[in-house]
């Protein structure tokens, strides 16, 4: 792995936690999902017709199919993420999510990409994924009863979600050579318009969104795309088998996030964990 493209994995996983964070508090359902994706289409807009003048790049059939594949995917992906939210607390949803995503996806780029990752780097990507689950302690720190399984599930649901649009947004800016921000502005258009319906009809949801979570809408309109755009870029000319684990630093940011400003504690573990991940990283760079 490149300097810079493990400078864009890193500097993207503290936006991605931040955004996490703004997330989990405001907890929000179809309308907030709605709102942001809205707002992220229409922010990021000047810059996708930017891309289209002055780049001019190929979109064909097949491109057009993976820009609006990926809006179908992400639009799952942050409705089963909010689903979680609800339910089970950031330092759990979070590291289970971010935990089981790279790991499938590294597995299914070895299968699928015929990518071959140096000893050292898939050292490196145990490590991380090893680290991850030993941050969510041996019960998996659901605690007991309905809504801690329930947050495990959706954990697992959204890593699952992620390990399909790490592999399907990888072909379409390496492959088929779709610009990144214009892949990622096209994903949140599609998902906006899929929940077009559903916002309408909920309107006065909405609203009420709007009014007590102005700040964490517009936070995540703008940092959601910023850290997959970063990603992106680095998949571009990187190996989906060391992007998907590096990404993962993301979990000790969020982490500590939690423990600090939404009290979520257990540090020790969470420390012992951190130093694992830092560790799978720099494996993953030399590699």
């Amino acid at each position: 792995m490149t300097l810079l493209a493990l400078a864009l994995i890193l500097a993207a996983a503290f936006i991605h936690a931040t955004w996490n964070l703004l997330a989990k508090r405001a907890g929000g359902g179809p309308a907030f999902v709605w709102l942001f994706g809205a707002l992220s289409a229409l922010i990021y807009a000047p810059l996708a017709a930017a891309i289209i003048v002055l780049q001019r790049p190929s979109i064909g059939p097949a491109q057009a199919a993976f820009m609006l594949g990926s809006g179908l995917i992400h639009c799952a992906y942050f409705l089963v993420l909010q689903q979680g939210y609800k339910v089970g607390d950031l330092s759990l949803v979070y590291p289970l999510a971010r935990g089981t995503g790279p790991m499938l996806s590294t597995v299914a780029a070895i299968v699928l990409f015929q990518e071959r990752p140096s000893a050292v780097a898939l050292a490196g990507a145990a490590l991380v994924g090893v680290s991850i689950f030993v941050l969510t302690g041996s019960s998996g720190g659901a605690g007991r009863g309905g809504r801690g399984k329930a947050a495990v599930a959706f954990g697992h649901l959204t890593g699952a979600i992620i390990a399909c649009y790490t592999l399907w947004d990888k072909q379409a800016v390496s492959t088929l050579m779709v610009p990144p921000l214009l892949q990622d502005w096209a994903a949140n258009l599609t998902r906006a318009s899929i929940l077009t319906p559903v916002a309408l009809r909920r309107w006065e949801d909405v609203r009420r969104e709007w009014r007590t979570h102005r700040r964490e809408v517009l936070g995540v309109a703008a940092l959601t795309p910023l850290s997959y755009i970063m990603v992106l870029t680095a998949m571009v000319f990187t190996p989906v088998s060391y992007v998907a684990p590096a990404r993962e630093i993301s979990i000790l940011v969020g982490t500590a996030m939690g423990a600090r400003l939404l009290s979520e504690g257990d540090v020790r573990r969470r420390l012992a964990a951190a130093a694992g991940m830092v560790a799978g990283v720099a494996m993953l760079a030399i590699g």
